[in-house]
């Protein structure tokens, strides 16, 4: 990491983006608010992970290690986003072993989701019900998912669904699903408001994917209401909106701890559900991803900023507020 540079004069800590050059033009940025700094962090301290997602199997986690090694970027959390049922039990294991080599959490999305079921809703212009779980047989399947991938060595899990995630923690609070198992809430049912963030905390989310088109102030708001860990993506798929947020990252730091920062991209085709018909556009981008988190690392190296990364192979939440289970 390169030094960090003097703070813009009147500023504490990091550098702002084109700080001093604007403020001697007269056009320098307002002064940051401590009111809206997060009072939390993950529990050794650190405010911030890193997440590469949509690793969709063995060949393209390979892909992912070999390139995060060649440009020092540190991964704490590989995701897939696939599914569970479209993996082999070798396929899992394979994956198990390979990210525990490197001490990152691996975390795999439960089953049947809406909108690969034979309901129309979500392709009506409204969306239906959107990736959430139809109807019993698909809570069904996602609950197989749950106990088939953690029986493979598999600790965290990605959900679509409110029932489905109250549903896999009541499992974690009755021992039918290891206790150090985390759930991870999907970006794309993920909560908008502080009140709707608070309530998949109580649900039993361990780490809550927020829409990425959520202004600054709309983060602060949600950190004032729960303490939960923030996974949003630095930039964003293009169904999810191809956002491009870098030149935030230590504000969204800043205000978001703490957060997974998650290495998408946009501009890419989609790969869900994956098979080898798409392997070369699977590793590719399993690639580029690596490499737009190195551009987000440098740039908050330029800007001081890039302290308080949480340890490598820390992936527990610490102590969060949830519903009682009753028995």
């Amino acid at each position: 990491m390169t030094d960090a540079p003097a703070p813009t004069p009147g500023e504490a800590g990091p550098r702002r983006p084109g700080g001093a050059a604007l403020t001697a033009l007269g056009l320098g940025p307002a002064p940051l608010s401590p009111a809206d700094a997060s009072a939390h962090s993950f529990p050794d301290g650190g405010s911030w992970r890193t997440e590469v997602p949509s690793v969709e199997g063995p060949e393209a986690l390979g892909v992912v290690l070999k390139e995060s090694a060649r440009l020092d970027v540190p991964v704490h959390r590989i995701s897939q986003g696939s599914g569970i049922w479209m993996l082999t039990d070798a396929e899992i294991t394979e994956m198990v072993e390979g990210c525990a080599e490197r001490d990152i959490e691996l975390c795999l999305f439960t089953g049947p989701r809406g909108t690969w079921d034979t309901g129309a809703s979500v392709r009506t212009d409204s969306g239906g019900a959107g990736l959430r779980s139809r109807g019993h047989d698909a809570l069904a399947g996602c609950v197989e998912d749950a106990l088939r991938a953690t029986g493979l060595g598999v600790k965290c899990l990605l959900v679509a669904d409110e029932g489905v995630l109250w549903t896999l923690h009541r499992l974690r609070g009755q021992g039918a699903l290891p206790a150090d198992t985390t759930f991870k809430v999907s970006a794309l049912i993920g909560p908008v408001n502080p009140a709707s963030y608070a309530v998949f905390e109580q649900l039993g989310a361990d780490s809550i994917n927020i829409p990425s088109d959520l202004t600054l102030a709309q983060l602060t708001e949600i950190r004032r209401a729960s303490r939960a860990p923030m996974d949003l993506y630095i930039e964003a798929p293009d169904d999810l909106g191809g956002y491009v947020r870098m030149y935030e990252v230590a504000e969204l730091i800043r205000r978001g701890a703490p957060l997974y920062l998650k290495f998408g991209l946009s501009r890419a085709s989609g790969i869900y559900p994956y098979g080898q018909h798409l392997r070369e556009l699977a590793l590719s981008t399993a690639k580029e991803r690596v490499r737009r988190g190195r551009l987000a690392l440098d740039l908050l190296a330029r800007h001081g900023a890039d302290g308080g990364m949480a340890s490598l192979g820390s992936r527990l939440p610490g102590p969060l507020n949830r519903f009682e289970i009753s028995s």
